[in-house]
């Protein structure tokens, strides 16, 4: 008797990976994910690690975790993974404030963001 398994939200070619409180915006990490779009994963995790950007570290364990749960929880082949899908969105927001002249305070706002990263196993042609 358990809880039923919960079905699959991805195709059965398909294994994804994602990560949530990235610290930074996510209109700079969406610059890096545009980069590995579409790309085959070898070649996206070659890019991402001669980026010069500090956040693409971080897509590249993401995309790293979605290969390894293709190859090891879906039995899918390495070689022929290619990016599917790599999609941004907001997370929490950390307020801040900053003293400012004569007494006053301006409110700084520290935006985190989300990842999600789909590789799918590429037909043979």
């Amino acid at each position: 008797m358990g809880q039923a398994a919960n079905a699959r939200r991805v195709k059965d070619n398909e294994a994804r990976a994602m990560a949530k409180y990235l610290r930074t915006s996510p209109y700079k990490l969406n610059l890096v994910a545009e980069m590995i779009r579409g790309q085959k994963a070898e070649k996206a995790l070659t890019d991402l690690e001669f980026s010069k950007r500090r956040i693409a570290q971080d897509v590249r364990k993401v995309l790293q975790a979605a290969v390894a749960n293709a190859e090891n929880n879906h039995g899918l082949d390495v070689d022929r993974l290619v990016v599917a899908e790599a999609h941004v969105g907001k997370s929490v927001t950390m307020k801040r404030f900053r003293a400012r002249a004569r007494g006053r305070a301006s409110r700084v706002i520290k935006q985190f963001s989300r990842l999600t990263v789909v590789v799918r196993e590429q037909e043979e042609a």
